[in-house]
């Protein structure tokens, strides 16, 4: 990939739009890691040019790490205009708890973090509301197709990296830090491109346990071996697996078509 070229043309793109909505602001959650980082890194130049205010939220809720949230503070720091750090660890615990005593079930790891990023949404877009702003998508293409995502807990308004591979997020991260003449941006950026990926919601140790692998290299050429090439090599690995269980998601909501129905 000429990471140049992507750099230019996501820039020319989000210029396009914003300027054709009359947005006042843009607001993205800043979790520490390499997506947000990246997507706030190419997003910034564009508001300063705009007059467009960049709000970054990072939002800790009872699992996330001093490490992430230290990486939040700096990314948001160098690359939001309006930067703050907003625990919602209170009105989690208190919905959780309400959850068990209604249903009288436990819930499992994966429902607790569902509940986590679908309150972080709820704030951010409170955010978008208040300031005629949109919410900035992070996820990637290796996490669109693996549906490492929560329904109405993780995508915004915008997505500048939807398309591409985490294996060219890696690239394009690395491409913006060397071109950067701030050293605390260029060491906010490098820091999230040698973090541990994890979505900070508890689940697992890292995003790559969870997945079933042991580097994006590896997700990312089996499903570019499985996904577009239509090859079979891979169909009984995790990730294949994980890719064939989660269509839902990539086409949610599931609509019965109109001919279907009359």
């Amino acid at each position: 990939m000429d990471f140049q070229k992507a750099t230019k043309n996501i820039r020319g793109e989000l210029k396009a739009y914003l300027q054709g909505a009359g947005l006042k602001s843009l607001v993205i959650g800043m979790s520490g890691g390499i997506d947000s980082t990246l997507c706030a890194a190419l997003a910034k130049p564009v508001c300063d040019e705009l007059g467009v205010t960049l709000i970054g939220r990072s939002i800790p809720i009872e699992t996330n790490k001093k490490d992430e949230l230290d990486r939040a503070k700096l990314a948001g720091e160098c690359f939001c205009h309006d930067f703050k750090q907003v625990s919602l660890g209170g009105m989690y615990s208190k919905m959780e708890e309400r959850i068990h005593i209604f249903e009288q079930k436990p819930n499992s790891p994966i429902a607790k973090g569902n509940i986590k990023a679908r309150l972080r949404m709820i704030y951010l877009y409170n955010v978008a509301g208040m300031n005629e702003g949109m919410v900035l998508s992070t996820d990637n293409y290796t996490e669109l197709l693996l549906g490492f995502s929560t329904i109405m807990g993780d995508w915004g308004d915008y997505a500048m990296i939807q398309y591409l591979w985490k294996t060219e997020v890696y690239g394009l991260a690395k491409y913006l830090a060397d071109e950067m003449e701030d050293d605390r941006a260029k060491e906010a950026l490098r820091a999230c491109i040698k973090a541990t990926p994890t979505d900070g919601l508890g689940i697992s140790n890292s995003d790559l346990e969870q997945i079933g692998a042991g580097s994006y290299e590896e997700v990312d050429v089996i499903l570019m071996d499985y996904v577009i090439d239509g090859n079979a090599t891979f169909r009984d690995h995790p990730v294949v697996q994980r890719y064939e269980k989660t269509h839902f998601k990539r086409n949610w909501p599931i609509r019965i078509s109109r001919q279907n129905i009359i």
